[in-house]
């Protein structure tokens, strides 16, 4: 059985936002329970509850989860902490899924963006045998969450996609791994949906004709920028992370056709042979990054409207129009005008 780090190993490792915490303690209060003193009792200082950009230790609050579940006997309190959950709670990731113009754009951006939340699982949305399945993962080397804490987060995911398409959509099968709780009911009254209990991971089903419809409250310019906000977050957290800060840093310089790799290696105070020494321990090169941004920003701006070619071609620091149209072609096998036709 895998031992959990101690909390002091792993403050500067496996987090989570503590605005994710807050949404606990208001269900705390909301059951009459003192939620500072739990706070304090597992580790945690309830004074960050108020900074959006502070963390806690994943161990403190699986420890907060415990004593939550002990003080209200309520082993299906992750459910509840759900509906607790406000739309800044998770930074800017909460504005841009909000502004998703499609459930599968929201997915798309958990799956991208989800260690602004936590880096204590992996999440993966896949497409099997004509539905969708969305799945969240504890690696090996991470410390093991509360069951309450999956719990509220497979809720909480529900509960978006009911948010943004409709109270009426409902998951078409739930999987958890915990153990099966005293309030099955209450798991089932949430989901509409069944649920397996003791499953061999955590997961959820959804109809593909849901996943795909597109969503009248979709807002790609709010959208877009809030994903900005949310790349510059990490590239803060996580100042390891090189291709992430050269994300954030090609979005600002490609406008003004200086995205080159001597100004962004000069911008990130190193030499361009430590850029790309760092780019290629990552798995990456400069080129695949400027792709892979290029690509993004290009669908974002053209989900948005509005954008000729030619302001496309400027914004994204393309030499001419052509070369940006045989790049567009090339990420989703049809040329602009086709593209935007289609939507």
């Amino acid at each position: 059985m895998r031992q959990t780090p101690k909390i002091t190993e792993m403050y500067s490792s496996t987090t989570v936002l503590t605005s994710w915490a807050a949404a606990i303690a208001r269900t705390l209060e909301q059951r009459g329970a003192d939620s500072h003193a739990l706070f304090h009792q597992a580790g945690l200082d309830p004074e960050l509850l108020s900074d959006p950009n502070a963390r806690y230790p994943v161990t403190g609050t699986a420890h907060l989860w415990q004593l939550a579940v002990a003080e209200t006997g309520d082993d299906a309190i992750g459910v509840a902490v759900a509906g607790n959950v406000g739309p800044t709670t998770f930074h800017a990731l909460g504005y841009s899924l909000s502004a998703s113009g499609s459930l599968q754009e929201a997915f798309d951006r958990i799956v991208r963006y989800f260690r602004i939340v936590t880096d204590a699982a992996d999440v993966a949305f896949e497409r099997e045998d004509g539905v969708c399945w969305f799945r969240a993962r504890i690696p090996p080397s991470k410390p093991i969450p509360a069951p309450e804490a999956i719990d509220a987060f497979m809720a909480l995911i529900v509960r978006l996609c009911r948010d943004l398409y409709g109270p009426t959509l409902n998951p078409l099968r739930v999987e958890l791994e915990r153990a099966r709780p005293r309030n099955v009911e209450r798991f089932e009254a949430y989901f509409q949906a069944p649920v397996e209990f003791g499953a061999a991971e955590n997961a959820l089903c959804f109809p593909v004709e849901a996943v795909d419809r597109r969503l009248p409250g979709g807002n790609p310019e709010l959208a877009r920028i809030n994903d900005q906000v949310v790349r510059e977050y990490l590239a803060r957290l996580d100042r390891e992370n090189i291709s992430n800060r050269v994300h954030v840093l090609l979005t600002q310089l490609l406008p003004s056709g200086t995205a080159s790799q001597e100004n962004v290696a000069r911008a990130m105070h190193m030499s361009l042979r430590s850029l790309q020494r760092r780019l290629s321990e990552e798995g990456v090169t400069y080129k695949s990054v400027l792709d892979d941004t290029r690509k993004e920003l290009a669908l974002s701006y053209m989900r948005e409207g509005g954008h000729s070619v030619g302001e496309l071609t400027y914004l994204l620091g393309f030499s001419d129009s052509s070369s940006f149209a045989r790049a567009f072609k090339r990420w989703t096998g049809k040329s602009p005008r086709q593209y935007r036709a289609e939507k």
